[in-house]
């Protein structure tokens, strides 16, 4: 009896403390920081999301409103928040007036009279942006239709696509994609280098049940993106010259960094049979150069 109330409490212990690290892969984290420091790499910047209550303001910034690819959602700050050591960015379905409908606009965002879904999207423009390193993030994602979680960077110049877009994780119509976009001599469309994978492949409603780690290995020659230490795309820099009149390589540049959560639009598709609210949830992401 004395051994068994020992393993017992010992038991418990374990998930206190698990609980009290906000579920953190505190093991994980640990063993591949050390890998991390025996190829040359030093952590330059994270966030942990050991705080309470709204992100560090310090490294992010909200984005306010309907915003792009005419998506569902209308961004919010109420919708992100830190909580047991996680950020937690929420969809909702609630109505609410559209402040800036007008009429008879054709303008998308004007158009819509009412607010039908809200979300949060959050990035470190003009706080925090890096040229070159590896990013990691540990996080959880819904596969639930019409859900769109990302992460993904955008070049501190020039105007989309010729910035230039990476997307180290994004997900919608059941299939994980990781993407990278340079400029073409159209307007407003780019050039895309797209690997995706069936989330029926992954393991489906278990896989998503789990926490995974994602990761751009990025430098002077090319880009390549991991889930879980599975390569997923790797493009050589040269390949990703814009193909408009500046003809730059627009990963020669810092990028800064965007956590969101998107709902239908032009890609996250229809919700139909989706339980709201439902949540984007990230343990931490870390940035390290050599």
């Amino acid at each position: 009896m004395k051994n068994n109330a020992h393993i017992i409490f010992l038991y418990f212990l374990f998930h206190l403390l698990f609980s009290c690290s906000g579920g953190k892969n505190v093991n994980g984290s640990s063993h591949a920081a050390k890998a991390f420091t025996k190829e040359g790499y030093k952590l330059v910047w994270s966030d942990e999301f050991n705080i309470a209550g709204a992100p560090d303001s310090n490294n992010w910034r909200f984005e306010r409103g309907f915003v792009r690819n005419q998506e569902w959602q209308w961004y919010q700050e109420q919708n992100a928040w830190c909580e047991n050591g996680l950020l937690v960015i929420e969809g909702r379905k609630e109505i609410k007036p559209n402040p800036n409908y007008t009429s008879g606009s054709d303008d998308w965002r004007k158009s819509r009279q009412e607010i039908e879904y809200t979300s949060a999207s959050i990035n470190t423009s003009r706080k925090h942006s890096w040229q070159y390193g590896r990013f990691v993030m540990r996080a959880r994602i819904d596969i639930s239709n019409g859900l769109w979680p990302a992460w993904w960077t955008l070049g501190i110049n020039g105007r989309w696509p010729s910035n230039g877009e990476i997307d180290i994780m994004e997900y919608y119509k059941k299939k994980l994609l990781a993407n990278i976009a340079c400029g073409t001599n159209r307007p407003n469309r780019a050039e895309w280098y797209s690997n995706t994978f069936s989330i029926d492949s992954l393991g489906g409603v278990k896989w998503a049940s789990a926490f995974h780690v994602w990761r751009m290995d990025w430098d002077e020659n090319s880009i390549a993106l991991f889930m879980d230490d599975q390569l997923l795309n790797k493009v050589e820099l040269e390949k990703l010259i814009n193909k408009d009149s500046t003809n730059i390589n627009p990963f020669k540049q810092p990028h800064y960094m965007l956590l969101d959560l998107a709902i239908g639009g032009m890609n996250g598709g229809s919700t139909e049979g989706t339980v709201f609210p439902n949540r984007f949830e990230v343990d931490y992401v870390r940035v390290y150069q050599r």
